[in-house]
């Protein structure tokens, strides 16, 4: 066992709680250089509740030769500069979704990155739970045979005191609504299993159940490039929140992927059952899903930056669905049958 692998987190809100408790699962690889938020009582206070060393700025983490990456966990519309300054100390960068508030401001930390030869991991959990490898590894194999249909929906919820938090429900810090900021997570795990998507024709709209300026409801219907077609709801009107659910309609078979928890009902007759249930935070206590799979998508950006690959959720992978949220805003907004840029 060579020293362990240097990382720090900045950014000490509500999303680092699944970080911390993975990091600590990790400690036999993993050492915690440092955390840091620009309030210092909140990050005094962190310190101390997590039993971490608390830097006094995000230069002096930086500033650590030993120091391999850092987690920042800030809000999308504070993050250009951290992400400008860890690259140009070359350190590693493992990020909270999305990349940024727009596809163009996405792109533009990708491209930071590439051209400081950094790591760019972007937190999109979902692809970590135990029944997604497994779907993933289905049709990876052809067993399910060539896709046909897709159908997500994801039918959360989200209380009138949660858009209250300044910020939120606000282009300004999130860059729009339901997709970008819940529905992002099962898009992306859509789009790692289907393939990207081609073309969309979509309606999108705020519901009486909220006063906020960014969409609670979406409704699509998707081509993908390589032809199957399929649908997308997407809301945060769903009291008290279900669980997502994504179904992959194939040749051989329909997998039904509800939260954790993957059916696949083969043609022949046969049923599979595979995951455990849990939590998704689909509904009021957000952060109500185990970290485990925060874990498994760490462990894997280490082992990326170790072996100098891509991790399995990078940079360039986040970017297909953004473009996905812009063609699917752009098509709602002007009522026409929109491609998917790239």
């Amino acid at each position: 066992m060579t020293d362990k692998f240097n990382i720090a987190i900045v950014g000490l809100g509500m999303a680092a709680s699944p970080h911390v408790k993975s990091l600590k699962d990790l400690s036999d690889i993993v050492n915690v250089a440092g955390v840091y938020s620009r309030n210092e009582a909140s990050r005094m206070a962190f310190g101390e509740l997590h039993n971490l060393p608390v830097a006094e700025s995000y230069e002096t983490l930086l500033a650590d030769e030993a120091l391999d990456a850092v987690i920042i966990l800030t809000p999308p519309n504070a993050r250009k500069e951290l992400v400008e300054l860890a690259a140009a100390a070359g350190k590693h960068i493992f990020m909270e979704k999305p990349v940024e508030r727009s596809s163009v401001a996405a792109l533009e930390l990708v491209e930071i990155c590439e051209a400081a030869r950094v790591k760019l991991g972007i937190t999109f959990q979902f692809r970590f739970r135990e029944a997604a490898l497994k779907l993933k590894s289905l049709m990876q194999s052809g067993e399910m045979g060539v896709l046909a249909s897709v159908i997500l929906c994801v039918p959360w919820w989200r209380s009138g005191e949660y858009y209250q938090e300044p910020g939120r429900g606000t282009f300004a810090q999130d860059g729009g609504g339901v997709l970008i900021t819940q529905a992002v997570h099962s898009l992306d795990l859509m789009l790692s299993l289907t393939g990207g998507a081609a073309e969309v024709q979509a309606m999108a709209g705020t519901s009486i159940l909220h006063d906020i300026e960014v969409e609670d409801f979406v409704g699509a219907g998707v081509r993908f490039a390589g032809g199957a077609i399929g649908s997308i709801v997407a809301t945060t009107t769903v009291y008290p929140g279900q669980t997502e659910c994504l179904t992959l309609n194939c040749m051989n078979a329909t997998a039904t992927l509800k939260g954790s928890i993957l059916t696949v009902e083969w043609h022949d007759g046969r049923s599979e059952t595979f995951g455990k249930q849990a939590g998704t935070g689909g509904g009021d206590d957000r952060m109500a899903f185990p970290h485990e799979w925060h874990r498994a998508q760490i462990e894997d950006f280490i082992d990326a930056v170790q072996n100098n690959r891509e991790p399995i959720s990078n940079g360039r992978s986040a970017l297909q669905v953004h473009y996905l949220i812009d063609a699917l805003l752009a098509s709602a907004r002007d009522g026409v049958l929109t491609k998917v840029g790239r």
